[in-house]
């Protein structure tokens, strides 16, 4: 009870703070805190105490002598590393102090010895980098009061990035010993020896690369600065060397395999050891070293470039070549391989049609129904020759499509195989086709023989699919072609005497084929076409309508009688132009039959004979035996003019006053009759000639071991220079009106139209079927303002106008 009321009256006690102790003097911890330092440096960090030291720290800046701390912190530093420069990488200096060129640095022990050394010096570097970066964090835990308050205060970098920057300077580029020098050379050097073949510490030389990636000068890595750009340039110089020993050699395939493998080992090389970075740069300068500069020297390499590699088919090397070439920039590659493709199909173009080069007269002077048999006379010789040689120009022309073909089957492949379809190499290859091909002069006649060849019986025996795939190539050259209308006549022609002569191999095939042009070409090309099949099948139920019509009339005639109408607009002008021929009284009697029953079945209809389109199978007794003669219309008019037996030997003039025949159809059939391998004449005098002063008789001691014989008309099917020329005379004429026509129907939607416009759409709009000449155009315009279809405007003479 005392003892409380004695502390009232003292009152509450007061808390007063501790008095101040006498601080330490500052160059007494600055010994301490140096010391410690050290001793970390020298790793005895295990004898200090981390709260001691870092609270020597922290009195610094907290008394004002951050700046003391941090100058003698870097002083520290800096002499330490000047010390490890001296005593740990100086000592493994490579024997060969500076830089390396480019080349070869040695092989065999040599090599092994500059690896063991490179890797000793690299290695040294690398432990200094691990010791002092050790410090370094060790130092950056004791000094974080300092880089907290005093750096930020100060602005000045914290105590680590002052550790790399320090390194940078008294390490990689020491002002006292040629550390960079050495470091430069023996990176580039290691490089340069796993490019010759050696084994490299991959992991040392790493190390090393992230110590200078590590570095920062100005926002950009050392690596970047020092070590990369020398590279680089080391790089090239190298691969630059390569490729001109590589081209050297003259192996393109070897060359372009050795491009390969050093594309791959610098990709590898940049992702184990090397910074990501440096992979677009490298990868770009090999491709503009091995590459870029020799596109021209591997394309024409002699015996190993492009076109040995097309030669051969070395698919594997022409699918390097693409995959090489695409990674040159700007499309540079490809276009220097499409040109080379181009000007290689264009060459092998140019020699199919150099090959191809049949005898102009060849068509008109033989037969390709004759066989050529020994003649008693030079002129017999002569003609045999002839006969020859138009069976030779029609195998000349069958191989040059089929060359052709081949080489299209040959480059589809590469294309497919080697350049993985490539559009854009595609349209080079088609150029160069479409160019080689119109070169040509007689490319359509051709190609349409090709296809009378596959459609047409009695050739070589083929399958349904054979044909198909055939006609499916030949519609892939139709595509090339530039005179579509001159391809229309031919084939037009040659349909037309298969469908006639029963020659088609199959109804389907012929339809089939027609489809496919219509496919390409629209239904106004095949409207004609089309109609001959219409007139074939209209004609057979004519002539089965006919047939009954006699059966139900009780009218018997003295043969059996097939009869084909064609209309004249459907069918070629050689077809249904008229042909003189007089009929003997044994064949009249059937043909007025049958017009009298046509005309009872069509009025207004005007039916013309053409004979000598016709065929007939007659019976033929000679004095061994009967045969069975296959042979045209026009030769059994002739052959009945000697069906009496005593029938006295005709002179050619009197054959041809009793038939009326032409001289020159009269001289083919006679010539057929008695000058071939079937001689169902004779003529005086002897020999495969026929004139006008010979005289004809029935040959009744012809033999032949056949019971049928087929005794076919000399004709090419080749056409002479003479023929070529009216077939061209003939198609300039029909391009005539087809440019006129083409001219009024855009006009006539136009209204109005200057003059060039004009000519690019009437270019344009006719391109289908064939290329008109800027100079053909402007006559066909000139003649329409002749005949008032269109008229130049007044004070405007490059502008036209329709006229209605």
């Amino acid at each position: 009870m005392s003892m409380a009321s004695g502390q009232a009256r003292r009152g509450k006690p007061k808390i007063r703070p501790p008095p101040k102790r006498q601080e330490t003097s500052i160059k007494d911890t600055w010994a301490k805190l140096a010391a410690a330092i050290r001793e970390i440096q020298n790793h005895n960090a295990s004898k200090l105490s981390f709260e001691e030291h870092y609270r020597y720290a922290y009195n610094m800046v907290l008394f004002k002598h951050g700046d003391t701390l941090y100058s003698g912190v870097k002083a520290l530093i800096a002499e330490h590393l000047e010390h490890l420069a001296a005593t740990q990488i100086v000592p493994t200096f490579p024997r060969s102090s500076g830089t390396h060129g480019a080349g070869k640095l040695g092989s065999g022990a040599d090599a092994v010895e500059r690896v063991m050394e490179g890797d000793r010096f690299l290695k040294a570097v690398k432990g200094v980098w691990e010791d002092h970066t050790g410090s370094m964090r060790k130092l950056q835990d004791i000094l974080k009061y300092m880089d907290k308050v005093y750096t930020s205060s100060a602005g000045v970098p914290v105590i680590y990035d002052v550790g790399l920057a320090l390194f940078l300077k008294h390490i990689v580029r020491s002002a006292t010993h040629p550390i960079h020098t050495h470091l430069l050379a023996s990176l580039l050097s290691q490089v340069q020896l796993e490019r010759d073949g050696e084994q490299i510490p991959r992991s040392t030389v790493r190390e090393c690369v992230d110590v200078l990636l590590r570095l920062q000068e100005h926002g950009r890595s050392v690596y970047v600065t020092d070590f990369e750009r020398e590279f680089l340039k080391r790089s090239r110089e190298f691969y630059e060397r390569e490729a001109a020993e590589q081209i050297e050699k003259g192996d393109a395939g070897a060359y372009l395999r050795n491009v390969e493998r050093r594309l791959a080992e610098e990709a590898d090389r940049t992702a184990h050891y090397l910074s990501t970075s440096t992979s677009a740069p490298l990868q770009f300068l090999l491709v503009d070293s091995l590459l870029t500069a020799h596109l021209g020297a591997i394309l024409d390499m002699p015996g190993t470039g492009l076109s040995s590699m097309l030669d051969a088919d070395r698919l594997k090397d022409l699918r390097l070549l693409y995959a090489l070439f695409l990674r040159v920039p700007n499309g540079a590659g490809k276009e220097a391989l499409r040109v080379a493709l181009r000007e290689n199909v264009d060459r092998r173009g140019k020699a199919i049609n150099e090959s191809a080069e049949p005898d102009d007269e060849a068509g008109g002077a033989g037969g390709a129904g004759m066989d050529a048999e020994p003649a008693d006379d030079a002129k017999g010789k002569g003609k045999a020759r002839a006969a020859s040689a138009s069976a030779s120009a029609l195998t000349q022309a069958l191989r040059w499509v089929q060359d052709v073909l081949d080489l299209k089957d040959k480059f589809d492949a590469v294309l497919a195989a080697a350049f993985n379809g490539d559009m854009q190499v595609q349209t080079s290859l088609n150029e160069a086709f479409q160019s080689f091909i119109n070169a040509h002069p007689r490319a359509a006649e051709f190609l349409s023989l090709y296809i009378d060849e596959h459609l047409k019986k009695g050739s070589k025996a083929k399958g349904d699919d054979e044909i198909e795939a055939a006609l499916e190539k030949t519609i892939v050259l139709f595509r090339f072609l530039a005179d579509k209308d001159k391809f229309e006549r031919y084939y037009k022609n040659h349909l037309a005497k298969r469908l006639l002569y029963g020659k088609s191999v199959s109804d389907d095939a012929e339809r089939g084929m027609v489809a496919k042009l219509k496919v390409e070409m629209g239904f106004q090309f095949t409207l004609k076409l089309e109609g001959m099949f219409t007139d074939m099948r209209v004609s057979s139920d004519m002539t089965t309508a006919f047939h009954n019509h006699l059966t139900k009339t009780a009218t018997h005639l003295p043969f059996d009688l097939q009869v084909n109408v064609l209309t004249s607009s459907h069918w070629p002008p050689q077809i249904t132009q008229p042909s003189p021929l007089t009929f003997p009284s044994a064949l009249t009697g059937a043909l007025s039959a049958y017009h009298k029953f046509y005309d009872s079945k069509h009025s207004g209809r005007r039916l013309t004979w053409q004979g000598a389109q016709g065929t007939a199978d007659v019976r033929v007794r000679f004095k061994a035996r009967a045969h069975d003669l296959v042979l045209s219309t026009t030769m059994l008019v002739v052959l009945l003019l000697f069906d009496d037996d005593a029938a006295a030997p005709l002179a050619y003039a009197d054959i041809q006053a009793a038939t009326e025949l032409p001289d020159a159809e009269l001289e083919r059939t006679l010539q057929s009759l008695a000058c071939g391998k079937y001689r169902v004449l004779a003529k005086s005098p002897k020999g495969r000639e026929v004139g006008k002063d010979d005289r004809f008789a029935f040959n009744d001691a012809f033999t032949c071991p056949l019971a049928r014989v087929r005794i076919a008309q000399v004709a090419s099917r080749v056409e002479s220079t003479k023929e070529r020329e009216e077939t061209q005379e003939m198609v300039d004429e029909e391009r005539k009106h087809q440019i006129e026509a083409c001219i009024v129907r855009i006009m006539k939607a136009r209204k109005t139209m200057g003059h060039n416009d004009l000519i690019s759409e009437v270019a344009h709009q006719l391109a289908s079927r064939f290329v008109p000449s800027m100079g053909l155009i402007k006559k066909r315009i000139e003649s329409l303002i002749d005949r008032d279809y269109l008229e130049r405007m007044p004070g405007d003479i490059g502008m036209y106008q329709y006229l209605a």
